[in-house]
């Protein structure tokens, strides 16, 4: 099974970012306290589903913004890329690729978290189009 983590300075305000901007919900792992370790359930997300993520408190200090990426970047498709950006913008994320359509794929952009994150949202192009 899949699984991804995304590690932030500030959980209670990646947990609110990422809640609004994909709809994800948290629940803190029993006998992860330490470390602030919440698992993720989602519409594609969770126990499950056949990707499981999780959040935590980073180790270590946040990346400067615009510095190079640190860990992998996450892709997840959304139903309108451009508002999904919009509201990224306008909600503590900053600018890494606007939206821009790629021809065969579908519309995509990418956002930093906040947190020293880069994460990508994807419109898939329909098929037959």
């Amino acid at each position: 099974m899949p699984h991804f983590e995304i590690h932030v300075s500030d959980v209670a305000a990646a947990k609110a970012f990422y809640a609004g901007l994909f709809g994800w919900d948290f629940t803190p792992m029993p006998g992860a306290e330490e470390m602030d370790y919440h698992l993720i359930e989602g519409a594609e997300i969770g126990h499950g589903k056949g990707m499981t993520g999780g959040l935590m408190r980073r180790i270590g200090d946040t990346p400067d913004p615009g510095s190079p990426i640190r860990g992998g970047t996450m892709t997840f498709d959304v139903a309108d890329c451009d508002g999904r950006y919009a509201w990224a913008l306008a909600n503590g994320g900053a600018e890494a690729l606007p939206p821009a359509e790629y021809p065969g794929i579908g519309r995509c952009a990418y956002v930093e978290d906040g947190q020293g994150n880069v994460v990508g949202m994807i419109t898939p192009v329909e098929e037959g189009h």
